[in-house]
């Protein structure tokens, strides 16, 4: 059994005040090795505050000191690509990257047209914007290297998924209503290297579904990399399947099946389990425990799926393992999982709806719900709430750690907070 390809990156950010390069951080799965905070408010503990125009829920990603959000108008007629300092808060650039007359509309207030977080290696950050474009932007000039406006979807309600970076390509999710595809670029060109497009069968009408309701085609996950016996899996969850390909060449290698639509979490490996665990999105949301296996091939929904979790699953935010224990936060409520059976430990209502994935660090869990609160509770099979701090804007982006400080988004500011 091999750890994760990114657990490798992992260790080596440690050594390197772990900069949190993509969504989810240097490991992808919200797990870091640092001593944060754990006490907070309005009036405590934050070392700068600043406001952000317009809306966007993509994590802020930080390297080399730099903190680089999205953002973009209410009305998506604008969107752009903000850097701060990580020092004092001061704005280094403001970029505007689109300009749309007519942006195809949201339709509910759970998304914005500034949702997919970018991701960095060395001095190139690559942000995407979904249909509206994907750029390779220069760290230190903020100069645009390549952009790329052809690739199409139908977003339905926006765009959601974050690239991810594999080598010398960055690999982008396209879940529209009309087409849904995943796509790699290369890094220092920004042309076409492979393109698969989802074989998800739909059958809309036989699950009393109209034919023409995007909503059943929607997914909103970003892709996960594994490397078991030396072979490279990359798990992408979408509407009605979840499915695995070759990163390197795009090629199916197994799915599983399901009838959920509009994933938003990513998947999470436990190595010592050696089982990913996957969520299965909106109408009745499971998640569901996966046996990794390098020789997997075509629908392996019978023969590998260890354990489904049918109770107080997340809708939207994704999950955290932490000290052998699995994590997950579902409307009010908080829960502990063991890993292994999928049986739940403990539930405690936690506050509001959660949308923003969960954080682990120094043996403590972070939930930060839509209405601005953080618990952070003990990694323990038995319920120890810590502390509970409120901000006074809520979490709709998943938080980011650099060295020992919390950059926390809310709706309408960024924080960095200290002990």
């Amino acid at each position: 059994m091999k750890l994760p390809i990114y657990t490798a990156l992992f260790l080596a950010a440690i050594s390197a005040h772990a900069d949190w390069t993509e969504f989810r951080g240097p490991n992808a799965d919200g797990t870091i090795s640092a001593d944060l905070p754990v006490e907070w408010s309005e009036e405590k503990n934050v070392t700068w505050k600043k406001e952000i125009e317009g809306l966007g829920w993509s994590t802020p990603v930080i390297k080399d000191g730099k903190i680089w959000i999205t953002t973009a108008a209410v009305n998506g007629t604008t969107m752009s690509l903000l850097c701060f300092d990580y020092v004092n808060g001061d704005r280094l650039f403001d970029k505007l990257l689109v300009t749309c007359d007519n942006p195809e509309p949201l339709g509910n207030k759970m998304n914005t047209y500034a949702t997919c977080t970018p991701v960095i290696r060395d001095d190139r950050i690559y942000v995407s914007f979904g249909s509206y474009g994907t750029f390779c932007i220069d760290t230190n000039t903020c100069e645009t290297i390549w952009q790329r406006r052809d690739i199409q979807c139908s977003h339905w309600r926006g765009p959601g998924s974050s690239p991810i970076l594999w080598k010398n390509t960055m690999i982008l999710t396209f879940d529209g209503a009309d087409q849904q595809f995943l796509i790699a670029l290369d890094c220092d060109t920004g042309s076409t290297v492979w393109r698969t497009d989802r074989a998800t069968e739909y059958d809309d009408d036989k699950d009393g579904i109209p034919a023409n309701s995007g909503d059943m085609r929607k997914g909103y996950s970003t892709p996960f990399v594994v490397s078991t016996e030396g072979k490279n899996i990359m798990v992408s969850n979408s509407a009605k399947a979840c499915w695995a390909y070759d990163p390197d060449t795009g090629k199916e290698l197994w799915h599983v099946t399901y009838k959920t639509h509009s994933p938003s979490s990513r998947t999470v490996y436990s190595p010592e389990e050696n089982l990913l665990y996957i969520n299965t999105g909106l109408g009745k949301a499971e998640v569901w425990a996966i046996r990794l296996d390098p020789e997997a091939k075509g629908d392996i929904s019978e023969s590998h799926v260890v354990w489904k979790a049918l109770k107080r699953t997340p809708k939207r935010s994704s999950p955290v393992l932490a000290n052998g224990l699995l994590f997950f936060a579902n409307d009010s409520l908080g829960s502990c999982v063991d890993p292994k059976t999928g049986e739940i430990l403990w539930n405690a209502r936690m506050g509001g709806d959660y949308s923003a994935s969960l954080l682990a660090a120094n043996s403590h869990v972070y939930f930060f719900d839509e209405d601005g609160l953080c618990t952070v509770v003990k990694a323990d099979k038995n319920l120890e709430v810590v502390s509970e701090n409120h901000l006074d804007a809520g979490f709709m982006a998943s938080p980011s750690v650099y060295k020992n400080s919390l950059i926390l988004r809310t709706k309408s500011h960024l924080y960095r907070i200290d002990k």
